[in-house]
């Protein structure tokens, strides 16, 4: 692991991404133990998987945080980006049908050598993320609630976002360029999201982007 730089850091299968998560993930489940925090943002209760070529995001932020739905509370690393361009985009996720059987959903977007995915104030709840990362400027073990790089958790009062704890762990930095990536989340949420040659399918089975 190469050593940590202002102007830019690399790590080979990015492990420090998941470093909040751990972190966070302890002081949740005691706050939750203590009543001090509850979530807010529900979810399916179902997983899937994510994977993309390449990602160059401006105005990156990460921190733990809690969604929750009828099947139980999750904790998450929450990756939030001011604007991202994706390469190769696929995400699928695997429904289970009485008698049917499984069925996946997949949808393949910015591949084939046209435009990149777009997306702005863009939000992914993970669990598992492996990637090769490069960052610019990057902020390790500042507060949550005194990011500045990207868009930021959300405030009281707001909707749409799992629940953080205030004052914990977090990361940021300028810009952040992923590859490989490969990554198992709960939800997913942008601003805007514009999906050049986007191509959906179904099919019964487990066809999963990886």
């Amino acid at each position: 692991m190469e050593s940590l730089a202002r102007g830019g850091t690399r790590w080979k299968r990015f492990a420090v991404v998941m470093v909040p998560s751990v972190a966070a993930t302890a002081a949740i489940g005691v706050a939750i133990a203590q009543g001090a925090l509850a979530a807010s943002f529900s979810v399916s209760g179902q997983q899937f998987k994510v994977t993309a070529s390449e990602l160059d995001g401006e105005g990156f932020v990460q921190y733990g945080a809690l969604d929750g739905g009828d099947k139980g509370q999750h904790p998450v690393a929450v990756v939030g980006m001011n604007s991202a361009k994706i390469t190769n985009l696929c995400q699928s996720v695997v429904v289970p049908v009485p008698i049917f059987g499984d069925v996946t959903m997949q949808l393949e977007a910015g591949g084939n050598g046209g435009p990149r995915v777009e997306a702005k104030k863009l939000y992914i709840d993970a669990d598992d993320l492996q990637t090769n990362a490069t960052f610019t400027n990057v902020d390790i073990g500042v507060s949550v609630d005194h990011t500045t790089k990207g868009p930021g958790p959300a405030k009281p009062g707001e909707s749409g976002r799992g629940q953080y704890l205030p004052n914990s762990f977090a990361q940021q930095a300028d810009s952040v360029h992923f590859e490989k990536v490969k990554q198992r989340a709960w939800a997913t949420t942008a601003g805007t999201f514009k999906l050049s040659g986007l191509h959906m399918n179904v099919s019964r089975g487990k066809n999963e982007c990886y």
